[in-house]
């Protein structure tokens, strides 16, 4: 922190300091710029005196990142190195295979390897269908007569 009194501030500088400061304007006061370091300041006046206080620069957080993560970039590719260059890849492509589509140069032994694997269901019969059409009938009635059991039941609440 840089405390001035106001006499101080308006004194010119010396000859060999003319020109090293810049001053901006602002509604608290005014910035000083240091045109030989880029070093920024905020001047304001309290109590008849002027205190200046270093802007925090953001351009030095933002070059010591960099410096960060250039550091890694570097450690990150040193260990790549260290791991070798095997890329995943493969020399010879594999082949194309579709399991859907039949090979017409295949022996029909395949044919018969895939018959014998296949689970064939067989269709209900007539007597399948009237058991399988009187549990239902069977399930339909019960559930109506359940509703309109619960149906008496709230009427006779009312």
């Amino acid at each position: 922190m840089l405390a001035l009194p106001a006499a101080a501030v308006a004194q010119s500088a010396p000859d060999g300091e003319n020109g090293r400061y810049t001053f901006s304007t602002t509604a608290d006061g005014v910035l000083r710029l240091d045109t030989r370091s880029g070093q920024v300041s905020s001047c304001t006046r309290k109590a008849g005196d002027w205190a200046c206080y270093a802007v925090p620069d953001e351009r030095a957080a933002l070059d010591a990142e960099i410096g960060r993560l250039v550091a890694e970039n570097a450690r990150l590719k040193k260990a790549l190195a260290a791991h070798g260059t095997d890329t995943g890849k493969i020399d010879e492509a594999l082949p194309k295979a579709d399991r859907f589509k039949t090979d017409p140069l295949k022996p029909d032994g395949d044919k018969r390897e895939r018959a014998q694997n296949r689970i064939e269901i067989p269709l209900p019969n007539d007597a399948d269908l009237e058991r399988a059409m009187s549990f239902l009938e069977n399930v339909w009635r019960q559930l109506i007569e359940m509703a309109s059991r619960v149906q008496k039941g709230v009427a006779d609440r009312i």
